[in-house]
């Protein structure tokens, strides 16, 4: 089943192998690297690969999460965006590339000011001390359509770069898991984290102005999670949001919410599964899980039990260049 093509949007993948997206600070202060690039080919040059998604990258330098993650936030960032775009294709491996604005995940030393979120609210999550990330406030009306803005510049990067398409990240507690979450969103205004429709409003603006930005065809994503913690985001939660932007997605990947890429007392393959099932049972659109897959027979399981199209690794093929070759030959 893996070797299944598939269509997403206008795109056609080859196979439902996907390479996860993998923060792998290659890069020099968010400029592609010759390490990156090596990274890359390494992985998707034996041909097995249907799907590349980049790690994030940032989309202006107010939301970088890291000082060596990647850029698309700049002009100057397409050149070598194009390199890598084009490493990837030459084996007729498609990419996206996954966008991030860190607000309340924002590392204390990265930005030099206070950063921003939903309603000036930390992160609950443990992977980060308090004191190890930066303050915020609640964002303004003029801060919310800046970061808008900021995604649709950086999507039309993306495309002029030769990308297939952007995947928004809005898992493991960055700024837009931050809306999504009624834990860290507590606005009362048309962001409001009382019902899905606030908690996903920006989401939808993101969407429209990217589709703006790049026209029909360009492939566009949304990376989702559920908390996974007392009052935080539910599967549920997650399939009602997927229905509720299935008109503005080509595709829908599933990972953890503010629990980060953990779930907490769950280490089996497809840990997020129970998000991606109740989301296929309410959209018609691509589904990609990650989590825990190891072997041909998880990621194949998935798919024969319909809970998910495709099927990422992360970690796996992270420790190990010829991972997808060993997979694909299982």
């Amino acid at each position: 089943m893996l070797e299944n093509k598939i269509a997403m949007g206008r795109l056609t993948l080859k196979n439902r192998l996907v390479m996860a997206p993998y923060a792998l600070e290659k890069s020099d202060k968010g400029a592609v690297t010759e390490d990156l690039l090596k990274f890359y080919e390494e992985r998707t040059k034996s041909g097995h690969v249907g799907l590349v998604v980049i790690e994030n990258s940032c989309v202006h330098e107010e939301g970088r999460t890291t000082p060596n993650q990647l850029s698309c936030a700049h002009d100057e960032d397409i050149d070598g965006l194009s390199r890598l775009a084009a490493t990837i294709h030459k084996s007729g491996t498609a990419a996206v590339i996954q966008f991030c604005y860190a607000g309340a995940a924002a590392k204390k030393g990265v930005i030099d000011h206070e950063s921003v979120s939903p309603s000036g609210i930390a992160n609950p999550y443990g992977i980060l001390g308090p004191g190890e990330l930066q303050e915020t406030h609640a964002m303004t009306q003029g801060e919310i359509d800046g970061v808008v803005a900021a995604f649709a510049e950086a999507a039309l990067r993306a495309k002029k770069a030769g990308f297939d398409g952007v995947e928004l990240q809005s898992s493991t507690g960055y700024l837009l898991n931050q809306f999504f979450s009624p834990l860290t969103n507590h606005r009362t205004d048309r962001y409001t984290g009382q019902t899905i429709a606030g908690r996903i409003q920006l989401h939808r603006e993101i969407l429209a102005a990217i589709r703006k930005a790049v026209g029909a065809g360009f492939c566009l994503g949304i990376r989702i999670g559920s908390d996974y913690m007392e009052g935080g985001s539910t599967p549920e939660d997650c399939a009602e949001a997927a229905g509720r932007m299935e008109q503005d997605l080509d595709f829908l990947d599933v990972s953890g919410g503010l629990c980060f890429f953990f779930r907490p007392g769950h280490k089996e393959p497809g840990y997020f599964s129970d998000t991606a099932e109740a989301i296929k049972k309410r959209v018609h659109l691509p589904v990609i899980l990650a989590g825990g897959m190891k072997t041909r027979q998880d990621a194949e399981s998935f798919l024969r039990s319909g809970k998910a199209d495709l099927i990422g690794f992360g970690r796996s093929m992270a420790n190990k260049p010829s991972f997808f070759e060993e997979i694909m030959a299982e």
